[in-house]
């Protein structure tokens, strides 16, 4: 059998001194073609024929090992435990209030509901990543990886909420309605604004350009096992279809993409569910050997300590973050539009999109693999394991539905990605838009698609990732410092529903002294 395709996978910032705290310094498948043979093709023949950077591909390579082995699974395992205490475990004991808030409209009829805000983020959270992350940590990480992913995700679901609520607790309000993240909470609360833009460059970065080229590559890869396929022209042709798709819906304005991705992403997410629940039903028999395999191999200390780098725990830990993005600080940015009376509202639903994204899609991609039979290798990281998995329990049909679910996966994440850079934008400038600024970005944010077609994939991986790890890397501390204002609003949130009111959000009411925008 020819080899599977395979998807794989110091620097200082420095910014001027924080006047309030010194101390901060510093997706893809495929659908069989008539051969005799498995459709999976040598990886040299269907990649595109592109100019390869090696010192680029080390240098990202060793801030990207340095980011994820060390610095970012302490930063975000430490925070989401210490916001879990002193959240005093919201995101478990409020779950049913969190399903509550996300069916409340807004009181003037008009606004961005809780429902679309979470369906933005959760456009975002919920890609490519849900199915090659996945994969990639089985194979290179091992079943053990899943717990480390389910840890990151319980863990996060606490940071979700906090940095969720200090976007609105800090949001703008605009003509078209509110907005916010963290670029300005770190503006108003900090009064730091070169951290600020940073972390809107950053944002732009990460979502505007290196995610999205990411998940033209992958989804124009899920073609490779066609008959049809040509490593010259393919690859464009597909970038250049699904660039043209992205355009239509960002010139339609903002309003369209929430409509868009309220639409697909129910309908992805409990299609592909469903499809995992009966790949599992018809493999039950081995449910219990998988389940013990996983935390056999997550406490497996000569594993985990022998190897770092390659550990259970590193993948684990490196895909959750990259589906979920609980701490990264992207999601405020959807989180923030949303129109409603208390801050502590838009965190919560937040939290439910965590649970979403890992709790119940990377754990549908992660069952319906490991119950299959088809044992994890080097050779199937990515998506030729979610392939043969589904292949081996649903025959022809499971490549057919993983081919279509990557479509509608890679066509919201570019959405919702693109939302965030939008916000962005509006921090860098200082308001909205004008419309010829917008053509052009639009036309560029286009082409940035098709060019990622044909580019080449373990450097736009490792480009996503160190770039996301440094959004992490400002977020993170800068939720620390503010955090306060978060659990005040919980506080005050939690006395007016033990008073039977509907809680509405008055910011002396937690210390917040200064005017804000639109609170005020």
């Amino acid at each position: 059998m020819p080899p599977p395709f395979c998807l794989s996978t110091p620097f200082i910032f420095s910014f001027t001194p924080c006047p309030i705290s010194p101390a901060i310094s510093v997706i893809v498948c495929a659908v069989p073609a008539p051969l005799a043979h498995p459709p999976f093709r040598n990886k040299a023949n269907t990649t595109p024929k592109v100019r390869r950077l090696p010192l680029l591909n080390a240098i990202v390579s060793t801030v990207n090992d340095a980011l994820y082995s060390y610095v970012l699974i302490i930063l975000l395992v430490a925070g989401g435990l210490y916001f879990t205490f002193r959240c005093r475990f919201a995101q478990f004991r409020m779950l049913p209030e969190q399903l509550r808030v996300v069916r409340e409209r807004p009181s003037d009829g008009k606004g961005v509901s809780s429902f679309h805000a979470l369906m933005v983020s959760t456009a975002s959270r919920v890609g490519t990543g849900n199915i090659i992350g996945v994969s990639t940590a089985l194979c290179m990480g091992g079943f053990g990886s899943v717990f480390w992913m389910w840890v990151i995700a319980l863990l996060g679901g606490a940071t979700a909420f906090v940095e969720s609520t200090l976007s609105q607790i800090y949001k703008r309000r605009g003509a078209e309605g509110c907005y916010g993240g963290p670029a300005y909470y770190i503006e108003a609360a900090l009064k730091w604004r070169p951290l600020a833009l940073a972390f809107s460059v950053l944002l732009i970065l990460t979502y505007g350009v290196g995610f999205n080229m990411l998940c033209s590559y992958n989804l124009q890869s899920t073609f490779s096992t066609y008959s049809f396929y040509d490593t010259a022209t393919t690859p464009w042709i597909i970038g250049l279809v699904l660039a043209v798709l992205v355009g239509y819906c960002l010139f339609g304005g903002g309003k369209r993409i929430l409509r868009i991705t309220g639409v697909l992403v129910p309908i992805m997410g409990v299609a592909y569910i469903l499809v995992a629940l009966l790949i599992v039903l018809c493999n039950l028999g081995t449910l219990p050997s998988v389940l013990a395999r996983i935390f056999r191999e997550a406490f497996d200390l000569r594993a985990i300590f022998g190897g770092f780098g390659g550990s259970c725990v590193m993948y684990g830990i490196k895909r959750g973050l990259f589906s979920n993005e609980a701490g990264v600080g992207s999601a405020p940015n959807a989180s923030a539009s949303a129109e409603i009376s208390h801050p502590v509202k838009q965190g919560l639903v937040q939290t439910l999109s965590v649970f979403i994204d890992t709790i119940l899609v990377c754990s549908a991609t992660a069952f319906m693999c490991m119950c299959s039979g088809v044992e994890p290798t080097e050779a199937l990281s990515g998506a030729p394991f979610v392939q043969e998995a589904l292949r081996a329990t649903l025959g022809g049909f499971g490549p057919v539905f993983i081919t279509v679910a990557m479509i509608l996966f890679a066509f919201t994440t570019l959405l919702g990605n693109l939302y965030y850079v939008t916000q962005s934008f509006n921090h860098l400038l200082g308001r909205v838009p004008g419309r010829r600024f917008c053509t052009i970005y639009y036309l560029l944010a286009s082409g940035v698609i098709l060019l990622g077609a044909g580019l080449n994939a373990d450097l736009l991986w490792g480009i996503a990732d160190v770039t996301m790890g440094l959004m992490a890397l400002i977020n993170m501390p800068v939720i620390f410092l503010l955090g306060k204002y978060a659990y005040r609003a919980l506080a005050d949130y939690k006395r007016q529903k033990a008073e039977g009111r509907d809680p509405v959000f008055r910011a002396a009411d937690i210390g917040i002294t200064e005017s804000l925008d639109y609170w005020n």
